[in-house]
């Protein structure tokens, strides 16, 4: 076997660069044993590797994003600004003692005047009136024609002896002291019972990932938004808690269910207000890819919100051994400004810590290069298939 130059260069296409091998001798077809050869190529082609590059559509190669160590100062100033950047004003949302339901149009007052059955609005009666509480439940009777008082679209009632009665915007309290004065004129000291007995005017929508989505009638217990998940039969186990949309408006919050206890805010305090939409996003929209040399890649779902290098690196099984470069580990994340990458030597002291202390985000991709002499088996491989099991069969064979 015959080679026709001493020195032999070769592109290994895919690595991105031309490999010059060690001067190799001429050899005849018959001078040199076949395992020589063999032992002379695999030394030749150790050094050929080539680590991940970057392209431009185009097809050439642009400048390569900044790679970022990670390190305790690296990871300290990341949690520091995305805390910056979650920090919302919530001040608005937060109601610590909320005020009494004010009267809206569309709700069905019951009014009783004790002694005098005739006010009442279709035949009520004060025994009709004492068993309301089994028919005016919030949202299962909204719509049903019930007897007693509506607050018209201009927020009034007509009561006899009163006439139109604006009523929107009172407290049952202060609608009863309001009807009291004006009936006084004609009935010697009225005893009046009135209250809301179906509530129609307020309403917030509740969507996403709980139990019963939909609408939620806001009655005399404050809506908070613990309250409206309660009453849309609680989160579902796909639900992220970190991931609750609130639409106000042309407003919208982000609140972070864990991250509110963690502040020592408590989220039954973030009070809803009518018109509100909330919405609880899935977990499966939050997801960080793993790929590369793991035992098992693929995408995981991040627990409310949080999921670490480490957890990540975990769960995919960890980097191969038998082919991942533990000091190439990649975490590549996309932002609005640019496309940062950052690196892990897991052979330094400490980075198994840093690794469960630098905190992924959604749609990250977790990224392990291969070892040296993976590279150069898989570019050999491609060259010349089958060549390294021969060359080792040869060098074995006595």
């Amino acid at each position: 076997m015959n080679l026709p130059t001493e020195i032999l260069r070769l592109r290994i296409f895919g690595a991105g660069r031309t490999c010059t091998f060690a001067r190799v001798p001429a050899f005849a077809s018959a001078s040199v044993p076949a395992r020589a050869l063999a032992l002379a190529l695999v030394l030749a082609l150790s050094g050929c590797t080539g680590g991940p590059r970057f392209h431009s559509e185009a097809g050439g190669a642009e400048a390569a994003p900044p790679t970022e160590l990670i390190t305790e100062q690296l990871i300290a100033a990341e949690q520091q600004a995305y805390a910056a950047r979650g920090n919302q004003d919530l001040s608005k949302l937060l109601v610590a003692h909320p005020p009494p339901y004010t009267i809206g149009r569309g709700d069905i007052l019951s009014i009783v005047v004790w002694d005098h059955p005739e006010l009442a609005a279709g035949g009520m009666t004060a025994a009709t009136a004492s068993a309301d509480a089994a028919v005016a439940v919030a949202g299962a009777t909204a719509n049903a024609q019930q007897p007693g008082f509506v607050v018209d679209h201009q927020g009034r009632i007509q009561f006899p002896f009163a006439g139109l009665l604006p009523v929107e915007g009172l407290t049952e309290e202060q609608a009863r002291a309001l009807l009291t004065q004006k009936i006084a004129k004609y009935i010697a000291n009225p005893n009046i019972t009135l209250r809301v007995q179906a509530y129609r005017s307020k309403r917030v929508y509740i969507d996403g990932e709980v139990k019963s989505p939909g609408l939620q009638a806001i009655n005399d217990i404050p809506m908070t938004l613990v309250e409206a998940l309660n009453r849309a039969g609680g989160l579902l186990p796909t639900a992220d808690q970190s991931r609750i949309a609130l639409e106000r408006g042309d407003l919208r919050y982000s609140i972070n269910l864990r991250e509110l206890v963690q502040k020592g805010i408590n989220p039954g305090n973030v009070m809803l207000a009518p018109g509100d939409v909330v919405r609880v996003h899935s977990r499966d929209e939050s997801k960080v890819f793993v790929s590369g040399e793991v035992v098992t890649p693929r995408a995981l779902t991040m627990h409310n919100g949080r999921l670490t290098l480490n957890e990540a690196l975990g769960e995919t099984g960890g980097v191969s051994p038998l082919s991942g470069d533990a000091r190439q580990i990649y975490v590549v994340r996309k932002t609005p400004e640019r496309t940062r990458v950052f690196q892990l030597d897991a052979r330094v002291t400490g980075s198994l810590a840093m690794a469960e202390s630098f905190e992924l985000r959604p749609k990250d991709v977790v990224y392990v290069a291969a070892s040296p002499l993976a590279n150069w088996n898989r570019h050999l491989s491609l060259l010349f298939p089958g060549a390294l099991t021969n060359a080792v069969g040869v060098s074995t064979r006595p």
